[in-house]
């Protein structure tokens, strides 16, 4: 009782925080300001699905309350229940959130994720969204976060395990993912497509079917938000397959499982022929939702303070490339191959397009290029384009 009457003397006296309509005080747990763009999204999210129904939201890990306290405030659901495991951040997180308004069911509890989620599960309680925002992995909790989800309803995930899933760790991602990883040069875009494919495999051993909506990464924490449906669409098993990358020419190629056959050849042949370095299995389809993301910034129109200007910049780069293929090169990785220097990325995918291919800038990895087109036409290209440039 003396530890925690001092807790909240501690949280009285202590500066505030502002972020969109929130003011709190953070208290002395780990908190980034930094992940506003993050926090942004989700309340967006939330906010779409309170506009569709009352809507009830989870915060596994909630740290101070911040998350849970904009929910409140910016989208109004009809229940927020905040959790964090450290008993000693509940007096700060149960003083942030006193001040949502009436008639707003609100919980407050330190338990482990782990017995919230089967609490949940044995009394069959589901929710509209669903945020995980762990330390490292989050594959242990991805069964159980999947059984509180409701259909239609959204899983938010955030881990910060960069080592196992980046390839700078193969026996943890075997471990942790079930999956080979390999060094990559669109190594966040691996990272994150390999924890899309672990949620995948997870709902769909449930008899579900999930719909990726954004996906984005500072390279220190990788982010999903999925939407769980009643059951997978037709195919829906094939957006699980491998990504290969020859270390040689830099050629990618990517296979389906349900259509898993020999690798064709790359551009080394008839070279002898390095390894491929093969990842997966891995989320192969798109990892942007732009129908979605476009609703996000239209409500986002009404409540600038909502979205901040870093946000609004990512979700209008995530809009601009639903990474539709896994087939990414860094400009630095083509200028290899061909000897020469950077081809102006801007320039390469409008020359791309021209020729009736898939290209655009990728919206994980800066100055990455994503495109459908061979790799020996990619550098074809690339190398007109050097030379036209070079004669102007």
């Amino acid at each position: 009782m003396v530890k925690a009457l001092a807790m909240i003397q501690e949280a009285a006296d202590a500066p505030h925080y502002c972020e969109g309509a929130a003011r709190l005080v953070l208290g002395s747990g780990f908190f980034r300001p930094e992940s506003r763009p993050a926090r942004d999204c989700s309340v967006l999210l939330a906010r779409s699905l309170a506009l569709q129904r009352p809507a009830r939201l989870l915060d596994l890990m909630a740290g101070c309350g911040i998350r849970s306290l904009r929910w409140g405030l910016e989208a109004r659901p009809s229940l927020i229940w905040a959790n964090d495991a450290d008993p000693d951040r509940l007096p700060v997180l149960e003083r942030n959130l006193a001040v949502l308004p009436p008639g707003l069911e609100r919980r407050c509890t330190a338990l482990t994720a782990q017995q919230l989620l089967a609490g949940c599960l044995q009394r069959q309680e589901r929710f509209d969204l669903v945020d995980l925002d762990a330390f490292g992995c989050v594959s242990a909790l991805l069964p159980l976060a999947l059984e509180a989800v409701s259909f239609g309803g959204v899983l938010l995930l955030a881990s910060t395990d960069g080592r196992s899933p980046t390839g700078h760790d193969r026996s943890a991602a075997v471990r942790r993912l079930g999956a080979a990883a390999r060094a990559h040069p669109a190594s966040w875009e691996l990272a994150l497509r390999l924890q899309l494919g672990t949620v995948a495999r997870c709902a769909w051993a449930l008899g579900r079917g999930i719909e990726p909506l954004f996906s984005f990464s500072e390279g220190r924490t990788f982010r999903t938000a999925v939407r769980l449906v009643r059951r997978p669409r037709s195919r829906e098993e094939s957006n699980l397959g491998l990504l290969a990358h020859c270390h040689g020419c830099g050629d990618q190629q990517v296979q389906s499982l349900l259509n898993l056959r020999r690798w064709p050849p790359c551009a080394c042949e008839p070279t002898p022929l390095p390894a491929l370095a093969v990842s997966g299995p891995l989320w192969i389809g798109a990892l942007q939702d732009p129908a979605t993301i476009g609703a996000m910034l239209e409500q986002s129109a009404g409540s600038p303070q909502t979205l901040a200007a870093e946000g609004e910049r990512l979700l209008r780069r995530l809009a601009g490339d639903p990474a539709a293929t896994a087939r990414c090169w860094p400009t630095e990785a083509i200028a290899r191959a061909l000897g020469l220097g950077q081809p102006p990325l801007a320039a390469l995918v409008a020359e791309l397009q021209a020729q009736g291919f898939n290209a655009c800038a990728s919206a994980v990895m800066a100055g990455q290029l994503r495109c459908d087109a061979p790799w020996p036409r990619i550098l074809e290209t690339a190398r007109a384009l050097l030379a036209t440039t070079a004669a102007k």
